[in-house]
């Protein structure tokens, strides 16, 4: 059955390519009646050394408006259910399920027209656009989704008059309302304590000049405002920081997590304000309160480096897209748009002037607009239904612009992984904001590390977390320098995916600055499998014997797998053709940095 559905989706697809693609239809073989619900689960007890809990925080429904035009009808109902282990149906008609439940997440549907495509095409009769219903009521969804995009790319870069024109109306208002409404009730009903945390969220989508400042807003609980503050409102992210510090003042808690700044074009990590001026420590103060954490690993590529920024680093290649979300092909500038970079400048800041600006953690979500989690290689259904929803149109052999939908350069990627003391909204919360986190590439692949001072030489042989915790700090920590002291013992250790490949590698990334307050980064391999089959586990007691105590500096770890197929290689082995490059990849798990903080004084 599934050979014989592929050869149907293939014959579809091609005719699509020759302009025949107005109203598809693939073999039904989803049976609500036969779905799987998710599987039963037992509460997991608190921990004081922490438990690792796995998620996604980016995940959109049919109440986004791109989901919406470009296929996808599954609500935050399905998207709860999918991430707890159920069955549901992708928008081209077949079931899809992932291998093992997630332990939290969250439904991030753009705030930006929320609801309104899928309100307009089945409820108004006073619609702003007749073609675009008419569109959407013949059956031609590829038609409607070229027609409402360019009204999309339009209207995001047109006038606030100008929007508020089209979209400001009473009753169109009243839709997103009701929508933002069904997202915290969805959350509300599957946030299950000690079992599966569901938190409340939304997507800021600002797109000034087309580059890319998306940020996703978690809240902390069920306290949240009547509607969120959208880049309707203000794309300027400084707005949004301010507009997140006046809800905690009330007792709304979130944080925004920016995602895609591999595409921002520079301006995600910028060294000024949204309107030019120098950064200064109130800056600083409002980021980093407000932006804890950025997402590195997603379906549009990986934001931890790029090959220009770490030539040194021969793993900086992985999963690259820096081709602009733009109407016309530009690539997005390098500087400013990658975390590693980003951690840099904010270690010269601390030098030269007292404050960081850019002292955040680390974690991966998929960036699914499926109602899914899209992070396994082997079990990838794509981004955009019409767009990238089947092996042919992800393998290009069918594809409805590449001009515009570079939908072979996405990966599936990612997750957060998250050390907490229990499953709870408030526990995961603490431990995202104190950034002791880390991203994924997609394998579930445990990771620990810390730094502290005179851990034992035999900490590894021993019943060591509880050590580890009490005589230093975890990853997303501080550690304070002593004058004139050697080295931190750094801990690390690492475990494969039950159910994924071995581990090659495990390393430290290093970055610090001189006394010029000029940085640097170095990246160390600090453990490695003794033969190409791979290690079970790795782990490492290190010491920086380049470590100067007066210096600023920060590290994180790296875990990386064995080479493994990626995902379009499997979609190539469905469809019988020649994989395209990179047939291969290498996974990895790269964790929150620990910033070392030289006392003042410090002799050099």
């Amino acid at each position: 059955m599934k050979a014989n559905r592929l050869s149907f989706v293939a014959v579809a697809l091609l005719l699509a390519a020759c302009g025949k693609f107005e109203d598809p239809t693939f073999e039904e073989v989803f049976d609500a009646n036969q779905a799987e619900p998710p599987p039963a689960r037992e509460a997991i007890a608190q921990s004081a050394t922490r438990h690792l809990f796995w998620g996604d925080l980016h995940v959109h429904t049919a109440l986004s408006y791109d989901a919406y035009t470009f296929g996808t009808r599954a609500l935050p109902e399905d998207a709860y259910t999918f991430m707890k282990g159920g069955t549901i149906k992708h928008a081209l008609g077949f079931p899809i399920r992932a291998s093992r439940p997630l332990d939290f997440g969250a439904v991030t549907d753009h705030a930006e027209y929320l609801g309104i495509p899928r309100h307009l095409a089945g409820e108004a009769r006073d619609a702003p656009d007749a073609k675009l219903i008419k569109a959407l009521r013949d059956g031609s969804p590829i038609r409607f989704s070229a027609l409402y995009l360019r009204r999309v790319l339009s209207d995001l870069g047109a006038s606030d008059a100008s929007r508020q024109a089209r979209f400001g109306r009473d009753d169109l208002q009243q839709v997103s309302v009701s929508a933002w409404q069904r997202i915290i009730d969805a959350a509300e009903r599957h946030n299950d304590p000690g079992r599966f945390t569901a938190f409340i969220g939304y997507e800021w989508s600002s797109t000034p000049d087309e580059r890319h400042l998306h940020r996703n807003v978690i809240y902390r609980s069920s306290t949240v405002p009547s509607y969120p503050f959208s880049s309707l409102d203000s794309e300027n992210p400084e707005d949004l920081w301010k507009a997140l510090a006046h809800q905690r003042e009330q007792g709304m808690d979130a944080i925004a997590i920016p995602h895609n700044s591999n595409v921002s074009d520079g301006l995600m990590f910028r060294v000024s304000t949204y309107a030019g001026a120098p950064l200064d420590a109130a800056y600083a103060n409002l980021r980093s309160e407000s932006e804890p954490l950025v997402e590195i690993f997603q379906v549009k590529g990986t934001s931890e480096t790029h090959p220009s920024l770490s030539p040194n680093d021969d793993l900086a290649d992985f999963e690259i897209m820096d081709e602009m979300l733009s109407r016309s092909v530009q690539h997005s500038r390098v500087r400013g748009s990658y975390a590693r970079d980003a951690l840099r400048t904010g270690l010269e800041f601390a030098h030269e002037r007292g404050f960081n600006p850019f002292e955040f953690g680390v974690i991966g979500s998929s960036d699914s607009h499926n109602a899914s989690s899209s992070s396994e290689e082997d079990n990838y259904h794509g981004k955009l239904p019409l767009l990238d929803g089947t092996p042919a149109q992800r393998l290009g052999i069918a594809y409805v612009s590449e001009r515009i939908f570079r939908v072979r350069a996405y990966g599936a990627a990612g997750l957060v992984a998250v050390w907490a003391e229990e499953n709870t909204r408030e526990s995961l919360f603490r431990a995202m904001r104190r950034k002791e986190t880390y991203a994924t590439s997609g394998p579930r692949i445990s990771l620990r590390f810390f730094a502290g001072w005179n851990y034992p030489d035999d900490l590894l042989q021993s019943d060591w977390l509880a050590q580890a915790y009490a005589g230093g700090v975890p990853m997303g920590g501080r550690l304070h320098g002593h004058a004139n002291r050697q080295s931190p013992d750094f801990v690390l250790v690492a475990h494969k995916d039950a159910a994924g490949a071995n581990l090659e590698r495990l390393q430290i990334v290093k970055a610090w600055v001189d006394a010029l307050g000029v940085s640097h980064e170095q990246v160390i391999d600090v453990a490695g499998s003794p033969d190409e089959s791979g290690a079970t586990h790795l782990s490492s007691l290190w010491q920086d014997l380049q470590f100067d105590a007066a210096l600023h500096a920060l590290y994180y770890a790296r875990a990386i797998e064995i080479p493994t197929p990626r995902y379009s290689t499997y979609d190539a082995v469905k469809m019988g053709v020649q994989p395209p490059e990179p047939a291969m990849i290498q996974e990895r798990a790269v964790s929150s940095a620990i910033w070392y903080l030289p006392v003042h004084g410090t002799a050099h």
